[in-house]
């Protein structure tokens, strides 16, 4: 049968809001403790990660990401980051579960992979 996964993208105002990638930036970051160190585990550079993360931070009313004090460097979640990090996991779950018999069909009308 064919593997298949569905993705989200969240749209607000007519421009991409988060997405799969933009979501995985923001794990790695929470689990990293730096947008550069996040960047390098996605093959990702360091400026494209920055204008990630700043387009996220301008478009949310709070920041999701913000350096972490004590002048060591770094970046971590804002509480913020994390309530949206949990509820896109918590609408791409439920949208999952909404699916799955469509996606089940839909699977087995393609044809098995090589």
């Amino acid at each position: 049968m064919t593997e298949m996964r569905l993705t989200l993208r969240v749209d607000a105002n007519g421009s991409p809001l988060l997405g799969h990638g933009k979501i995985k930036l923001l794990e790695q970051i929470g689990q990293t403790g730096s947008i550069s160190a996040a960047a390098r585990a996605m093959g990702m550079s360091y400026r494209r990660a920055w204008l990630l993360v700043e387009a996220m931070n301008t478009t949310f009313v709070r920041p999701l990401v913000s350096a972490r004090p004590g002048g060591g460097g770094g970046a971590g979640l804002s509480p913020e980051g994390e309530a949206v990090l949990r509820l896109y996991r918590e609408i791409e779950h439920s949208a999952r579960d909404a699916v799955r018999g469509q996606m089940e069909t839909l699977a087995a009308m393609c044809s098995p992979p090589p």
